[in-house]
């Protein structure tokens, strides 16, 4: 599996949806934030937000892969609101080359990153 979409560097989240249960997967832009990574949950600047979001919201334990390289992880949710969202948000925004202020700019949905940690770290 390719590791660069559009030129930008994708992960695979493997997500449990809430109400199937069945293996949901999202190629997504991230960045990195020492030890985790980080996307952001904008469906191209919609009204509403991703699948994915309302299932990690439900499940945070998760699985990603970058590369071939798969592993565990647990989801967290950083809302607009939250103090770590500007930060992070420039963070991945930079590695996708201001797309996600284009995003946001399309919406009154303030979109949320997630951070994605790591199992056992």
């Amino acid at each position: 599996m390719g590791h660069r979409l559009l030129g930008v560097p994708c992960l695979l989240l493997r997500t449990t949806g809430r109400r199937s249960g069945k293996t949901r997967t999202s190629a997504l832009v991230y960045a990195r934030d020492g030890d985790d990574y980080v996307v952001v949950a904008s469906l191209g600047g919609s009204d509403r937000p991703p699948a994915w979001l309302h299932n990690v919201r439900a499940e945070p334990h998760v699985g990603v892969q970058i590369e071939r390289r798969r592993f565990p992880a647990v989801a967290t949710v950083v809302d607009r609101d939250e103090p770590d969202h500007p930060r992070l948000w420039r963070l991945v925004n930079e590695v996708n080359r201001g797309r996600y202020d284009g995003y946001q700019a399309k919406t009154s949905r303030p979109i949320p990153v997630v951070r994605l940690t790591p199992a056992g770290a």
